[in-house]
């Protein structure tokens, strides 16, 4: 019977004829595939019997009844998601509702037809943004070798540990873990999930979401300011408060798009502008040469101590540059899977695409910048307040505009896919509770409130830019340690094995790392202070 079902809960590609005597009894899937911590299974991956039989007696009794697999038939193949944001806004953002699996309901597994390309539109615009923007900073205090070596370690080791994941994404019994926290509750439990995973996760939305309002509507004052130059008549300007609510409707706008897979079209318009914005600001960084009084030594501080959490505080602010591991099973969740098939092959094939252009980007982007700046490289802002304090004299206005418009579409861009993870839980929490599908005003509602709880935090703490390297500390278990900890937890890897060694070494060695970053984030924060300013935006 395992030949014809495949032993997993599969059934193969041969059909079904009619037969004269009494039907076998249906096998039904193992329990793996029900229990689902995400509740998810491939689109690819054929039915069990019993669900094939209660679709053939349904089709004999209605025989115009629509199915998922009927309505999927008539879609021509080139209509892919790159086009879908149109037609989702004009149906509302309304969500057919398939019965047979709750995770058809909500945003992060609703649809499953991407592929390689959209993997790695996700992962780019979600792994380079404007954090990269703040790494001469490190370079400052790290100095030139330091530096190089410390971006290039953190670069490969976050990727090993993103590897990872791609390869536990589906390697629990065919189980599909979609969402970072299921399988860390898989791992380890949901004790330990509440307890070290939950904030981190919640952070690296919501908060990174927060810093993009910020970043948003502070480059659209920039803007403003640079078109006008002192020749607008307007005597009363937008304040930045104002401005940051010019870009949270214009983000929540666009949120309306109903799920991941969707969002594919803006993950590469995002992309495309944060690739755009890193290479003006190298080359104009370049071409216009290093700015007058630009020195390469590492800083001295007064003491040995200072000098240590300076460098460890550095060394958080390069953690901080890389990002988007928390969205990696979500990526990989929209695309199809069956065990011939599987889907780490096209999301590995995405990754690898994606991360060859980050290197591009972050690699030219640290080095160039510090070597044009220095130590004169703005603490706040770095790249992007260099390029308008040095060279808004000497550099054509409409450069400046066009860096300053890329980095705002990037920033809406990357609002959606980082916000993506906070509507699935929120939309989540209503299915559990009425065991149906979101209203499209429902959806709409949750989103419009997300937005702006997100304003309101960026008014009332617009100093978060400040706490970089403390920020970079706290989320870093996210990225480095947890990933080396559920391989082991999840796959069992032999003792003493060279898989065994390497994840306990990294997984011990970034616990170690994470706990002297925050250390040394607080130190900084306390010893050289932040211009706090609660409801006071500049």
């Amino acid at each position: 019977m395992d030949e014809i079902y495949g032993g997993k809960g599969e059934i193969s590609s041969l059909p079904i004829t009619p037969r004269s005597s009494a039907m076998t009894p249906p096998i039904s899937a193992p329990p793996s595939q029900f229990h689902s911590p995400s509740l998810s299974r491939s689109p690819l991956l054929l039915e069990s019997p019993i669900h094939q039989a209660t679709s053939l007696s349904t089709n004999i009794h209605t025989p115009n009844a629509k199915t998922p697999n009927s309505r999927l038939s008539l879609t021509p193949r080139f209509l892919t998601p790159l086009g879908s944001p149109v037609r989702k806004i004009i149906k509302m953002t309304k969500l057919e509702t398939h019965h047979d699996d709750p995770d058809n309901w909500l945003p992060l597994t609703e649809s499953r037809n991407g592929n390689a390309y959209y993997a790695a539109f996700h992962t780019l615009c979600s792994g380079i943004g404007i954090q990269a923007l703040v790494l001469p900073v490190a370079f400052t205090i790290l100095g030139w070798t330091w530096g190089i070596i410390s971006l290039t370690i953190a670069f490969f080791w976050q990727l090993y540990t993103l590897w990872l994941l791609v390869q536990l994404h589906e390697s629990v019994d065919g189980t599909r873990y979609s969402r970072y926290l299921d399988l860390f509750t898989a791992a380890y439990g949901a004790r330990a999930r509440k307890i070290l995973a939950t904030v981190p996760i919640v952070y690296l939305s919501a908060g990174t979401c927060i810093a993009l309002i910020i970043i948003g509507g502070s480059t659209m004052k920039l803007i403003y300011q640079t078109l006008c130059a002192g020749t607008c008549s307007n005597p009363k300007p937008l304040t930045p408060a104002e401005w940051y609510l010019v870009f949270t409707c214009v983000a929540v706008v666009f949120s309306q798009l109903p799920n991941l897979n969707s969002i594919a079209g803006v993950s590469l318009i995002g992309a495309v502008t944060a690739v755009g914005y890193c290479t003006i600001m190298v080359v104009v960084s370049i071409v216009k040469g290093r700015i007058p009084g630009a020195t390469y030594d590492p800083v001295d501080e007064s003491s040995d101590v200072l000098k240590i959490f300076g460098q460890l505080n550095a060394l958080g602010i390069i953690a901080f540059a890389f990002r988007g591991h928390n969205l990696v099973l979500e990526i990989q969740g929209t695309l199809p899977s069956s065990e011939k098939y599987p889907s780490k092959v096209p999301m590995w094939r995405g990754v690898k695409l994606a991360y060859a252009i980050i290197a591009m980007c972050l690699f030219p982007l640290a080095i160039g910048g510090y070597w044009a700046y220095g130590h004169m490289i703005p603490e706040n802002g770095g790249m992007l307040s260099a390029l308008f304090a040095f060279h808004s004299r000497d550099t054509s206005k409409t450069v400046l505009v066009l860096t300053g418009s890329a980095i705002v579409v990037n920033a809406v861009c990357s609002f959606q896919i980082y916000g993506m993870p906070s509507f699935d839980d929120m939309e989540q929490r209503y299915t559990n509770r009425f065991h149906r599908a979101c209203p499209w005003w429902v959806r709409v509602l949750t989103r419009l409130f997300f937005g702006f709880i997100n304003f309101f935090v960026a008014v009332a703490i617009p100093f978060l830019g400040s706490l970089a390297g403390l920020i970079g500390g706290l989320a870093l278990p996210i990225t480095l340690v947890y990933p080396c900890f559920m391989w082991i937890s999840l796959k069992k890897p032999k003792p003493y094995s060279a898989m065994w060694y390497v994840n306990w070494g990294l997984g011990i060695l970034g616990t170690a790392l994470t706990c002297v970053l925050v250390a040394a984030g607080f130190f900084t924060v306390i010893n050289t202070g932040i211009k706090v300013s609660f409801f006071k935006p500049k």
